[in-house]
């Protein structure tokens, strides 16, 4: 059990590990994390426990800190003076996910691979709005109202561009900056290949070479100079990457130029140029880190389009929200939302959180949710979700869930965790990559070696040239990002289309599985069941008396069909009576003493549980019910089958669809359901299932997937009830219906917004394509590199007189992870209908 709470009165670091530590000490308490920023705990329990019992344990601080539920803390308005909150600016992690799903607090590099970490997009920076005054722009407020200082109302600010744009707006500035003092460099070098070079009668190639230096020191020390600090930093922490080989390559390149200036006497005669100067490569080192440092301005605007999907959830996010009290409507932040208010939703608006229509109907677009174009009709009772569009008519609603209980928060930040999770294949990735570096470093010493030896003439020269340019041209980024990038980018796509992936093995599992277990009620069928029929056998009962046992029972139980039944009692004007010993039986029914009776209502197996009699007569007169798709309930009183009722669900209008594409690809679908066997024949035969179990009990259900699992079958289950939660989790890839119950959801690795078998034939094709992206991306990092490198170190010479530049090299190495980037984002046009 899990639940999250909002806390007031943190402040700091200090307050974080106070309140970890005394909510800790909680008996029955197994985890607790705290979110100092976002100010909410969430408190893993054994049992439920009270929130008095947290406040207690609080209480020893003096009242400094309080604890509540999300949406019940009203946080002060007062007027601060602070700074705006920006937008995505934190949690942040690293790209190639060098740390599986570690998050860090602060921006900065990856301590393994030197990349820029990303920021998380999340909703919480998007969802307050902030106030300010136009004459006192220092002023900042959580909600509306007037400047303290000059009286002017408050006007909405506009959030801050996200750290991500900045960071890419400051290397881009960079890049221009470093562009500028690169081109005049590389302009002087390749005038050395005129025969009459018009700059050296101005003056001699010895002062061009000091002129060249000049020029590249705002490019080695400041907009290229933290390619040298990441350098440094991974052979210091030996976390060697594509930094290393940079810093490596292009200071080497630059150094040696520096010496050739500063002590020419001590270079060889190979080394110099006619005039008696050493030859200079200030124009190949500043044109590689110039060509690097385009390669990162290119690689921070494509990794603000592989986040794309979470971006446009979140602009579903509203600021405010216009709640209603005592006929009184006022506009509020989204943030102080408390549970139970009524909020007026007016034609057009983003619903601002998750509720049910209290009053009024209207037409909701739920696409952005669900994937589903067609605009759903509501009336009073139906639920809303956050984000979703509001059609031409108004309405009055009541708040369920709050921050980030609701269904958009939780979709984006399933979308967070699956993005940052690892997948199976990436294994090869981090293989690969834990050896690449050293051994590029080894054949740019080999190479070096073989130049200096049997090379032509100048051969240190050529020695020098060619080391530069294996080391420069060896990327094993585009490696790393193989796997993560396509995984990003295509959770976000299955998120735009109502498909919610918990984990990367999920989605790579979900390609390989060839065996799909499906439940019958609210998978298959639309679970919303219907009373057909109430039957009696003869005796002291009739049909209104089997209806008000039933209905007595079934007002004790959250079961679907319980309630049906209590619907359908209420229009027929049924009351309830009094029931004692109530008891839940997973899979079978319900009992207890009603009238100081012993009854129970349930399948079969109830009945022969409670030993009724005269239940043989009761199937009989059942069971053409039964064998056109309806579940029947049997009533025991005393020990004694008195009555029936039949209820109806109708079947998925998708479910025929969706079963036959599965079984057309080669997936064995088996449904499994608690009911009996004539029921479940007849679902299977309307949907031409091949295979199916009835009066399956959740051990049952537990055990078919075991079975299924010794045989070598990968398997996945879908349902939507508790009694699915055992095969869900102990599937391979387990699927929960979004319309079913939430232990379902959280035992699932993938979960169906719209609770339709449909999104199972999407989440397999999403599956397909990214797996089918992942490796073309891998095929593509190593087949660049295994072709690169040798040509780098002039394999093509001998036969062809080929040889690569460093600076031809440099410019691959940038554009070979910024094609891997392109090559992930297709997935966002990828169908997968």
């Amino acid at each position: 059990m899990k639940h999250t709470y909002h806390i007031h009165g943190m402040t700091c670091n200090g307050c974080k590990t106070h309140v970890e530590e005394a909510l800790q000490n909680v008996e029955g308490v197994t985890v607790v994390t705290v979110d100092l920023e976002k100010a909410v705990v969430a408190i893993e329990m054994e049992n439920h426990i009270s929130i008095d019992k947290f406040q207690g344990a609080l209480a020893s601080f003096g009242g400094q800190y309080s604890i509540h539920k999300l949406g019940e803390h009203r946080h002060s308005e007062e007027m601060k003076m602070n700074t705006p909150k920006e937008v995505g600016n934190g949690p942040f992690y690293c790209p190639m996910h060098c740390e599986g799903e570690k998050i860090y607090e602060d921006p900065g590099d990856c301590p393994v691979c030197g990349m820029d970490l990303v920021s998380e997009q999340n909703i919480a920076s998007v969802s307050s709005a902030q106030y300010t005054c136009p004459m006192h722009p220092e002023i900042i407020s959580e909600g509306p109202g007037s400047c303290p200082i000059c009286g002017m109302e408050l006007v909405l600010m506009q959030p801050e561009r996200s750290l991500e744009e900045k960071n890419y707006k400051k290397l881009l500035k960079k890049f221009w900056l470093s562009l500028a003092f690169t081109f005049p460099i590389f302009l002087i070098a390749m005038s050395e290949m005129l025969s009459n070079n018009p700059l050296y009668a101005m003056m001699g190639q010895a002062n061009w070479n000091w002129v060249q230096f000049a020029l590249s020191i705002p490019v080695v020390f400041y907009t290229t100079w933290i390619f040298f600090e990441r350098a440094y930093r991974s052979i210091r922490t030996w976390n060697l990457n594509m930094f290393t080989l940079i810093g490596i390559g292009a200071g080497v390149a630059w150094l040696f130029s520096l010496l050739g200036i500063l002590f020419p006497d001590f270079f060889p005669t190979q080394f110099k140029t006619e005039s008696g100067s050493v030859h200079v490569y200030f124009e190949a080192a500043t044109v590689i880190l110039t060509l690097v440092l385009l390669g990162q301005v290119l690689e921070a605007k494509a990794h603000s389009k592989t986040n794309t999907a979470v971006k446009e959830l979140l602009k579903l996010a509203p600021n405010n929200a216009v709640r209603v009290v005592n006929g009184q409507e006022s506009q509020v932040p989204i943030d102080l939302i408390q549970l139970g208010d009524i909020l007026r939703v007016k034609p057009g608006d983003k619903i601002p959180v998750d509720g049910k229509i209290t009053e009024g109907v209207t037409s909701i677009d739920e696409s952005m949710i669900t994937g589903e174009p067609i605009p759903v009709s509501k009336v009073p009772g139906d639920a809303v979700s956050s984000g979703t569009i509001n059609g031409n008519q108004s309405f009055l609603m009541k708040a369920e869930k709050v921050g980030s209980d609701t269904l958009l928060s939780q979709i984006i930040q399933m979308v967070n965790d699956a993005s940052r999770s690892r997948a199976p294949i990436q294994k090869l990735a981090d293989t690969v990559s834990g050896y690449f570096v050293p051994i590029v470093i080894i054949i740019a010493v080999i190479t070096f070696i073989a130049w200096a030896v049997w090379g032509p003439e100048p051969t240190y020269v050529y020695a020098l040239i060619n080391a530069i340019a294996v080391l420069i041209i060896a990327c094993p980024c585009a490696l790393g990002l193989a796997t993560p990038m396509s995984v990003m980018v295509g959770v976000g796509k299955g998120a735009q289309n109502g498909v919610l992936i918990k984990s990367a093995e999920a989605l790579e599992t979900m390609n390989k599985v060839d065996t799909l277990i499906v439940d019958k009620t609210g998978t298959i069928t639309e679970g919303k069941p219907t009373v057909e029929k109430v039957g009696a056998v003869g005796g002291n009962f009739n049909e209104n008396d089997v209806l008000k046992y039933i209905v007595t029972l079934n007002s004790q139980s959250e079961h679907p069909l319980a309630e049906a039944t209590l619907k359908y009692a209420k229009e027929q004007g049924v009351e309830t009576l009094k029931v004692d010993s109530f008891n839940s039986v997973t899979g079978k029914g319900v009992e207890g003493t009603v009238n100081g009776k012993k009854t129970a209502l349930g399948n079969t197996r109830m009945m022969e549980q409670v030993n009724a009699s005269h239940l043989k007569e009761m199937e009989s007169e059942s069971r053409i019910y039964q064998k056109q798709g309806k579940t029947v309930s049997y009533l025991s009183v005393d020990q004694k089958t008195v009555g029936y009722i039949v209820i109806g669900d109708k079947i998925k209008e998708t479910s025929a669809n969706a079963i036959k594409d599965l079984q057309d690809n080669g997936i064995a679908v088996i449904m499994l359901t608690g009911d009996n066997y004539e029921t479940a024949q007849a679902v299977a035969g309307e949907l031409s299932l091949m295979d199916f179990k009835a009066e399956m009990l959740p051990e049952n259900k537990l055990q078919e997937v075991e079975r299924l699992q010794k045989q070598g079958k990968l398997v996945a289950v879908a349902g939507d009830g508790i009694n699915d939660a055992p095969a869900l989790a102990k599937s391979n890839v387990g699927i929960a219906m979004g319309t079913g119950t939430d232990v379902a959801i959280e035992s699932a690795a993938i979960t169906l917004v719209k609770g339709d078998l449909q999104g199972i034939v999407r989440a397999r094709n999403l599956s397909n394509k990214v797996m089918e992206n992942i490796k073309q991306n891998l095929f593509f990092a190593l087949v660049y590199n295994t072709l690169g490198v040798p040509i780098a170190a002039g394999a093509l010479y001998p036969f062809f007189g080929i040889l690569l530049s460093p600076m031809i090299a440099a410019a691959a190495m940038s554009f070979s992870s910024v094609s891997v980037i392109a090559n992930s984002l297709r997935l966002r046009n990828a169908m997968i209908d």
